[in-house]
């Protein structure tokens, strides 16, 4: 198959094209950077120069393309609101240029899917519909499949390896600075997870199981890891105490990610493993915090 992958040198998108060409397929990589055309044409995919706000060059990068995978998204956080709106018009612009019958493979999260605290969210549950929440690439891959685009939505973890874990991440990075890990109450609070080469495969897996419609998969391995074991964790690495905060502390301590440390968010993927015959095997998430080299 003809694949193109925004994102495609970044966290998940360098081991997807990898993996995509390790099994026969054409890839066509997005990137913006010079750097970036080194990393594509090392590994045999085409490069293909441009930004996920140049919609004139998503338009050029999807055409005749059997598939798309988006998974660009810009992740500063101070312009939350405008890269969510950013990521619905790069959606719809891919989507726009694919033919019908043609597979659009979009990003989104378990962090923005309908739930109960505590509740484990499953691939039948809806994705958020908030003002608050400005990310909708579910929204937006509906729409798309109106149009008779096949869709694949692949809702995300906290992915990880021994260098990044999705906001586990940031988390790090705030106990440095504050000299503290910390959880919130009791720290139940759990966060699904899965590592990083066995969700680029489930991305691989999706690009080739094309089914009607419109088609929803959890990249989750762990259904849910404790932020009191997260924090104990990333407190024994960086050698500062793991402590409890209050929830009325948490914006004090975390700024703006003070919400996501309070939300229980576990997720299966039962179904996701029986449609695909995705069995993750890849070490967990405590495993991969306790190996990272942290200094």
């Amino acid at each position: 198959m003809r694949v193109f992958v925004t994102g495609s040198t970044g966290f998940i998108g360098t081991e997807l094209v990898k993996e995509l060409i390790a099994a026969g397929h054409q890839v066509r990589g997005l990137t913006r950077s010079d750097d970036g055309v080194k990393q594509l044409q090392a590994v045999g995919a085409e490069v293909h120069r441009g930004d996920i706000t140049d919609l004139d060059s998503l338009r050029a990068g999807a055409a005749g393309m059997d598939a798309v995978v988006n998974l660009a998204f810009n992740h500063d956080w101070s312009k939350f609101a405008q890269n969510g709106q950013d990521e619905i018009k790069a959606i719809e612009t891919l989507g726009s240029v694919l033919e019908p019958g043609k597979l659009l493979v979009v990003t989104s999260g378990i962090g923005i899917t309908s739930g109960a605290p505590g509740q484990v969210r499953r691939e039948t549950d809806p994705p958020v519909d908030s003002p608050a929440i400005p990310r909708r690439p579910e929204q937006a891959a509906m729409a798309v499949a109106g149009r008779g685009v096949h869709v694949a939505i692949v809702r995300l973890p906290q992915v990880h390896d021994t260098r990044k874990q999705g906001l586990v991440t940031t988390l790090i990075q705030i106990a440095r600075q504050k000299g503290a890990a910390a959880y919130v109450g009791d720290g139940a609070t759990r966060w699904a997870a899965a590592p990083l080469k066995d969700v680029a495969h489930l991305y691989r897996l999706a690009v080739e199981t094309k089914g009607p419609g419109v088609t929803t998969y959890h990249a989750v391995d762990e259904e849910g890891v404790a932020l009191l074991d997260i924090a104990e964790t990333i407190g024994k690495g960086l050698k500062v105490p793991a402590i409890s905060i209050t929830s009325e502390q948490a914006a004090d301590q975390f700024g703006m990610f003070g919400h996501f440390v309070t939300l229980d968010m576990p997720a299966s993927s039962e179904w996701t493993r029986k449609k695909l015959g995705w069995e993750p095997n890849g070490p967990g998430l405590i495993e991969d915090l306790t190996n990272m080299k942290y200094f």
